[in-house]
């Protein structure tokens, strides 16, 4: 067989912190793995998916490869891509793919955390959503993106954070550690921190997210309420994907294990450890999609 006629897999896991990829071979054997930066592509898709290039890049540059070497079938489930238009927009974009699907991550999240199989996942990171797939049909919560929804993420812990700073600047609660240290990053000027809101993107909220659970551990009242804030959140969502029902059910993303703790009893009990996450989700996709042999998909 030819270098032209080699079939590799590439998956794809873009989020609003950091793009990921793995170039394996059919049988599963893997070549070459790539790291960028945010893949949003709702927040910008030019972006978005010139950091899904550079992170194939990558790849192939670990594999010894070019793309006239060999026919890519990639999977690229990134953030932004539930939402229609972000969807259309980047399907209509050329990519150096042989065969291209697009997902959302949180869908490629669900497919690895189940390897193929029905259940349903919960993802706090950056922003967070609810999705399940059973008997078929996916099913999401949430997850409309920050300000208006994720609630409970990374990004709407660091909002609730910064909202709570000029609270207490204001006199209107105590000062607590956590309070403190986040102020000082603003050099202990609230027009500051007003001047750093109308730049921000989600992943620099959610940046504020870790000292927020962290000070949690270590008892400070502010992180305490704030995470039992985001719990509940996450509880509610939870509920929701028990209630279709799923078979199993798994947290997920960067602050899943921080809030973990605070969670009410009825979802610790029903969690399970996930089987793989959304970049295996991609790469199960994207073998899927080369068995059947179709034209470039979109599924949101």
């Amino acid at each position: 067989m030819s270098q032209v006629d080699k079939l590799l897999l590439l998956g794809v896991d873009g989020g609003g912190t950091q793009c990921r990829a793995r170039l394996a071979k059919a049988d599963g054997v893997v070549l070459g793995e790539g790291l960028a930066g945010p893949a949003n592509i709702r927040l910008g898709l030019q972006d978005g998916l010139a950091t899904v290039r550079a992170a194939a890049d990558q790849c192939l540059q670990q594999a010894g490869l070019g793309y006239g070497d060999c026919r890519i079938i990639a999977c690229l489930a990134l953030a932004g891509a539930c939402e229609p238009v972000s969807l259309a927009q980047a399907l209509a974009v050329p990519l150096p793919f042989w065969r291209t699907t697009l997902t959302s991550d949180a869908r490629a999240a669900c497919v690895g955390a189940h390897a193929g199989g029905d259940g349903g996942i919960v993802i706090v990171g950056t922003g967070s959503v609810g999705l399940a797939i059973a008997a078929g049909k996916d099913y999401r919560v949430g997850g409309w993106g920050f300000p208006v929804s994720d609630e409970g993420s990374g990004a709407w812990l660091g909002c609730e954070a910064l909202r709570r700073v000029l609270w207490a600047y204001d006199g209107l609660i105590p000062w607590t550690g956590l309070l403190r240290l986040l102020f000082e990053r603003f050099d202990e000027d609230g027009y500051a921190i007003v001047r750093w809101m109308g730049a921000a993107k989600p992943r620099d909220y959610a940046s504020l997210a870790p000292a927020v659970v962290a000070k949690a551990g270590q008892g400070d009242a502010i992180a305490i309420e704030l995470a039992k804030g985001a719990a509940m959140h996450i509880d509610h969502i939870a509920a929701m994907l028990l209630a279709i029902p799923v078979p199993r059910l798994c947290i997920m993303g960067g602050l899943g294990e921080g809030i973990l703790p605070f969670l009410a009893g009825p979802t610790q009990r029903n969690l399970v450890p996930p089987l793989g996450d959304a970049l295996s989700g991609a790469l199960h996709l994207a073998r899927f999609e080369s068995r059947h042999q179709r034209p470039v998909q979109a599924h949101g």
